[in-house]
């Protein structure tokens, strides 16, 4: 049976995760589902912020750097977020951006691997991973080929591609864990022991796995991952992003960016570089405070989950708003011109819903115009794709509800055909 909008709002009433959605600032009337590409903004945030701008940096003035701790904010950011995807405190640091540090951890496997194993040179991932990640591994490939020559970016389109990829033993697997298209979600601790069974190098990016589920990074056996700080981490746009570096491998890793917060003794001011101890060799440049400060709010707003079943409760939840929303949208008209992409078994999916619109019958980037002018927010991808995200920290059953019921009126009217639905804007 379909569930009503009362069932819904009895779901909610009973739900021990209902009270963290007073802990953000959402608009009363807007239904976001888009907590996968931008986080909402945790209610603590603004008075971080504005303390650090009007008191540390309006009177501590340069003092704050030691007298509020700002120069140790990537490491106590970084050990907050090692709760989230099962790591040490120590293998952990908020830095940079998520392509920043992917640079980083790729040239660093890759320079394991040169002193290891010198023949193994190839990077192997998928072609439909996201492309930045692609595109810096080919900027690695070509920075290494200035010098060394041979390094190849190998893609490959499926499990069995990979499984041949690996057997011609490369250097590193660089792979998402959560396909940003589909939600389609990848066995991190069956890969990762396959990879180094062939002596393969395993690097994560966890953009849209951080903070929606448990991640066991130690358990598996990962050797590096990534990830940012803006999805559901609630870091804010352009949060900083952060770097996870197996406690095996950071004394002989290094990183192209040798900046001077990466330096054993960064004040000393020496001419010539010396990696700091463990995860810190990771750092670059000088911290981005604000950013920082927002993103250390953004994961305590999250950590307050832990005393109600925390990552565990968070999953269970986000599967079944999930399941509601595939649910719902199969009993209406969406299921005559969208095709779900998103795997249903839950083993199998992140924290998204992705549908494929039938472009031959209605336009998938003005449904989510249209979607969007009515208050409900998702987003879309090219070709064809309209995601929605299962953000469970504020996103409730009857918000699920009132999306389908709109995103089904939405079709069957076609209001959606309206002309300045069809107009792109830079970001979709």
């Amino acid at each position: 049976m379909t569930p009503s909008r009362a069932d819904c709002l009895a779901i909610d009433s009973r739900d021990p995760l209902a009270g963290l959605r007073e802990r953000f600032t959402l608009p009363a009337d807007v239904i976001y589902l888009d907590g996968n590409s931008l986080g909402a903004l945790p209610r603590a945030t603004a008075g971080l912020i504005a303390k650090a701008i009007s008191g540390d940096w309006g009177e501590g003035l340069i003092r704050s750097w030691n007298d509020a701790h700002w120069v140790d904010l990537p490491q106590r950011v970084g050990q907050k977020i090692a709760r989230l995807i099962g790591a040490r405190a120590a293998d952990v640091i908020a830095c940079d951006s998520t392509s920043v540090n992917l640079f980083k951890v790729l040239a660093a496997a890759l320079f394991i691997q040169q002193d290891d194993a010198p023949g193994r040179k190839t990077i192997v991932s998928e072609r439909g991973n996201f492309p930045t990640d692609l595109y810096v591994a080919e900027g690695v490939c070509d920075m290494l080929n200035a010098t060394t020559g041979g390094y190849r970016l190998h893609l490959v389109d499926d499990k069995d591609g990979l499984a041949a990829a690996l057997a011609d033993q490369p250097a590193v697997l660089m792979l998402t864990h959560i396909d940003y298209r589909s939600g389609s979600m990848h066995d991190m601790a069956a890969i990762t022991a396959l990879a180094h069974r062939h002596g393969a190098l395993v690097i994560w990016d966890l953009a849209h796995s951080a903070g929606a589920m448990p991640l066991e990074l130690d358990r598996c056996g990962a050797d590096f991952a990534v990830g940012c700080g803006y999805k559901y981490l609630n870091g804010g746009p352009g949060a900083p992003a952060f770097v996870f570096v197996a406690g095996r491998h950071q004394q002989r890793a290094r990183q192209p960016l040798s900046g001077w917060f990466g330096h054993a003794s960064p004040f000393r001011f020496e001419s010539g570089y010396r990696a700091a101890n463990g995860i810190s060799r990771f750092l670059s440049g000088t911290p981005q405070v604000l950013g920082m400060l927002a993103l250390d709010a953004g994961v305590d707003t999250l950590l307050g989950a832990e005393p109600l079943g925390g990552l565990a409760a968070l999953r269970a939840k986000s599967l079944a708003l999930g399941d509601l929303f595939i649910t719902l949208a199969n009993a209406g008209p969406a299921r005559d011109v969208m095709k779900l992409i998103t795997p249903k078994d839950p083993r199998q999916r992140g924290s998204q819903v992705s549908f494929l619109a039938d472009s031959s019958r209605i336009d998938g980037y003005a449904v989510m115009q249209a979607l969007i002018e009515r208050k409900v927010i998702g987003d879309y991808r090219d070709p064809d794709l309209l995601r929605f995200g299962m953000a469970p920290a504020y996103l409730r059953y009857v918000d699920v509800f009132d999306a389908v019921a709109i995103l089904n009126d939405t079709i069957a009217s076609r209001s959606w055909e309206e002309e300045r639905f069809a107009l792109r804007a830079e970001v979709t």
